[in-house]
C-alpha cells in the first residue's frame, strides 16, 4: 500500500526559478505510488548547475559530461516500499533541454522528476527497450500531472 504522503523535500542550489512548489511533487509521487504500487518515503529533490551535475557524475557514475537527473536510492528495502532517495537535477540543463524538445518549461521539469521516480522504483533506461518503456511511462505520468 502506498504511503499516502511521502516526505519530499526541494532544494534550489542554481539561478533558476522553479516552476513548481512542494506539494505539486508530492501529489505526483503519491499518484505515481498508487499506480506502481510502491511508496516512497523521503525523497530530496536538488537542482544544480552544469558544473555540479558533471562533478557529481564523475564522482559516482565515472562520467564526464552534463546530464539532466542523477538518481540515488538510499533505503535499504527489498521491495518498493519506503523508498529514499535524491535526484540531483540540472536546472540549465532542463531548461535547455526544453527548448530543443519543443516543450515548456514546466513539462520538461515534471518529466525529468518522473524519470527520477521510476528510477528509484527499479526502471532502468540502459536498453532502447528499457528507454520505451520509462518514455512511455512518464508519458503517462505527465498526463496525469496536467489533471493534479
Amino acid at each position: 500500500m502506498a504511503d499516502p504522503q511521502p516526505d519530499i523535500k526541494i532544494f534550489n542550489q542554481t539561478d533558476h526559478s522553479l516552476p513548481f512548489d512542494e506539494a505539486v511533487y508530492t501529489k505526483l509521487a503519491e499518484s505515481i505510488s498508487e499506480k506502481e504500487q510502491s511508496s516512497f518515503s523521503f525523497i530530496e529533490v536538488v537542482y544544480v548547475d552544469e558544473d555540479e551535475i558533471v562533478r557529481i557524475n564523475q564522482k559516482h557514475l565515472e562520467h564526464d559530461y552534463v546530464t539532466d537527473i542523477i538518481t540515488f536510492r538510499y533505503d535499504e528495502s527489498s521491495g518498493n516500499e519506503d523508498i529514499e532517495g535524491t535526484l540531483f537535477c540540472c536546472a540549465p540543463r532542463i531548461v535547455e533541454q526544453a527548448e530543443e524538445l519543443g516543450e515548456s518549461t514546466e513539462r520538461e521539469f515534471l518529466r525529468i522528476f518522473i524519470h527520477g521516480l521510476l528510477h528509484l522504483i527499479g526502471y532502468e533506461d540502459k536498453t532502447n527497450s528499457a528507454k520505451q518503456e520509462m518514455t512511455d511511462k512518464e508519458d503517462t505520468y505527465l498526463s496525469l500531472a496536467e489533471s493534479l
